[in-house]
Parts: C-alpha cells; sequence; structure tokens
C-alpha cells in the first residue's frame, strides 16, 4: 500500500478551506489585514484617516520604512493592518466597511514589515510553526490518530506543548 504525503502548504490549504476559514482565531498561526486591491482610492484614504486617528502611522509616512510605494492600496493596507493588530486580530476589526481582507501570507516587503503580533509565531523556527499547523489540521479532521501521520514526521503526545502565550489548540 502506497504511503500518503501530506505536505504543511496542503494541509494549511485544507484546514483554510473548510468551514473554519471564516473564524479568525487570535491563537493561530499569521493573520495580517490588507486593502482589497478593487476598492477606489477615496474608500482607501477613508481607511488611512480612519485608521490613523486611532494608532500611529508613521511607517507610512515620508521617511517610513512602508512609505514606498506611495499609493494609496499600499498605505491603507499597512494603516488597516496597524489598527488591526492594535485591536487583537477580530475579524470585525479588518472589515473597513467591506473593503479588508484578512490573509494568512505575511504581506511584509523589502524594509516594510507587517506587524503581526501571533502568540504562536515565536521561536520563528520551521518546527514551530509546523507543530502548530499540524495540530490545528489534527485538531479540525477529529483528532483520528491518522490525521497525525505527515509522513511519519507527526507524534501525539499527552503533554500540553503550549508554551508562553502559545496555547495549543484542544478540542
Amino acid at each position: 500500500m502506497p504511503k500518503a504525503h501530506i505536505s504543511i502548504f496542503f494541509i494549511i490549504s485544507v484546514y483554510l478551506s473548510s468551514e473554519n476559514f471564516t473564524r479568525v482565531n487570535s491563537q493561530s498561526q499569521g493573520h495580517w489585514c490588507i486593502a482589497n486591491h478593487v476598492m477606489d482610492n477615496e474608500r482607501l484614504q477613508k481607511n488611512i484617516d480612519f485608521a490613523c486617528s486611532k494608532i500611529d502611522c508613521r511607517i507610512i509616512m515620508e521617511g517610513g520604512s512602508c512609505y514606498d510605494p506611495n499609493t494609496p492600496l499600499n498605505h491603507a493596507s499597512v494603516a488597516m493592518n496597524l489598527y488591526y493588530q492594535a485591536q487583537g486580530r477580530h475579524q470585525r476589526d479588518c472589515y473597513f466597511e467591506g473593503s479588508g481582507l484578512i490573509t494568512v501570507i505575511d504581506p511584509s516587503y523589502a524594509c516594510c514589515k507587517y506587524q503581526y503580533r501571533g502568540s504562536c509565531y515565536d521561536p520563528n523556527t520551521p518546527l514551530n510553526h509546523a507543530s502548530v499547523a499540524m495540530n490545528l489540521y489534527y485538531q479540525a479532521q477529529g483528532r483520528h490518530y491518522w490525521n497525525c501521520q505527515f509522513d511519519g514526521s507527526g507524534l501525539i503526545t499527552v503533554i500540553d506543548p503550549s508554551h508562553g502565550s502559545c496555547k495549543y489548540q484542544y478540542k
């Protein structure tokens, strides 16, 4: 019988395509808020104005690490994410009248590092990130031993692997 080869990308894709996608879990690996690229500049400017009235937006001002590219889309994405992170990463805090999108792909570029306050991000190692992702998949699939095989790389433990503020999901 051939072995099943399951990649972390596949696991994350399955998890995100499941009904759990609409839930934003502040204990999960990584979520950032960005502006929807189809929004007009007027809406984007309103988002910038709102977010920057609540949080420090010097990062998108001239000379800031996220100033370039100097576009409403870029500045809105950075400002919206700063607000979203500061508010605790709740789905409602990325709504912006329907113009915000939550992404699990880090939108950082060059010197512009999008803020992220995920409780399970550190330590920033493949082992830690894979462990969190594999546990999310295992839990979402009903905690069956075969959902923790991962071509021999998964282990089921009876000891809670939570550390610091990173609390592993347990259903």
